[in-house]
C-alpha cells in the first residue's frame, strides 16, 4: 500500500472503479501473490498496471527491459503492448519467487516473447549491447542511481524509462535522510531533473513514478 493510498483509500477505490478492467490472468496472479508471498504490497497495483499497459500500447515497443520481476504482474501488463516481433527481458535475483512468475508467464499468450532471467541487473546492463524502447524499474532502491547511469547508453531518442517508488512514502521530502535508500532515490530524482537528454515528470501514482522520455 502506498503513502497516497493510506491517505485516501476511498479515492483510490474510486479510481480503480473507473479504470479499464484487468485481464483475468492478472486477477489470478494478483490473488495468488497476496495468498502466497510475504510482501504482496510489492506487486504493481491495479492502477499502475493499467498505466503500464496503456504506455506500452502507445509505444508498441520491440524491446522492453524490466528490472525487478517480483511475481510478474507488471511484466504481463507491459507485454500487452508489445509489437508482434517484440520481446521483454525481465530480471530478478529472487529464486524463491521465480516459480510463481514462470507459472503465469507460461500461461500467458505472450509466453514466447518473455525472456525471464535470474540475473543481477547491473551485470546485465554492463554486458548487453541492446537498445530498449521501454524500461521499467521496480527493484532495489539502493541501486536506482546506478541503474539510471547504466541504462542511459542503452536508450535512443523516443525511449521511455519509468522508475517506481520515487516518492518513497514521502521520505524524499526529508532534507537530510539517514536511510540509504531514501538518499539514493533523492539522488536519482536530482540526476534525472538535471539531465538535458531527457524530459520527465514525476507522477504521484501510488508511491510515485518518475516518467522519462529521451529527447
Amino acid at each position: 500500500m502506498s503513502f497516497f493510498e493510506e491517505k485516501n483509500p476511498e479515492m483510490d477505490r474510486y479510481l480503480e472503479t473507473h479504470a479499464s478492467s484487468e485481464p483475468e490472468i492478472l486477477k489470478k496472479l494478483r490473488r495468488e501473490t497476496y495468498q502466497k508471498t510475504t510482501q504482496p504490497h510489492m506487486i504493481s497495483g491495479y492502477q499502475q498496471g493499467r498505466l503500464l499497459t496503456i504506455i506500452s500500447r502507445m509505444l508498441r515497443p520491440k524491446n522492453i527491459l524490466e528490472i525487478g520481476t517480483f511475481t510478474g504482474y507488471a511484466t504481463l501488463c507491459l507485454t500487452e503492448g508489445l509489437s508482434e516481433d517484440g520481446k521483454i527481458t525481465t530480471l530478478d535475483v529472487n529464486e524463491d519467487l521465480a516459480h510463481l512468475s514462470r507459472k503465469y508467464f507460461a500461461e500467458s499468450k505472450y509466453s514466447s516473447q518473455i525472456d525471464f532471467r535470474l540475473q543481477d541487473a547491473k551485470e546485465f546492463l554492463k554486458e548487453t549491447e541492446e537498445i530498449f524502447d521501454l524500461v521499467f524499474i521496480d527493484a532495489d532502491k539502493e541501486n536506482y542511481a546506478e541503474y539510471f547511469r547504466l541504462i542511459k547508453p542503452r536508450t535512443a531518442s523516443g525511449s521511455v524509462i519509468m522508475f517506481d517508488n520515487v516518492l518513497w512514502y514521502g521520505k524524499v521530502l526529508e532534507e537530510n535522510p539517514k536511510q540509504r535508500s531514501t538518499q539514493v532515490i533523492k539522488e536519482l530524482n536530482d540526476l534525472i531533473a538535471k539531465d538535458d537528454d531527457f524530459e520527465n515528470l514525476i507522477l504521484p501514482l501510488r508511491d510515485g513514478v518518475n516518467f522519462l522520455r529521451r529527447k
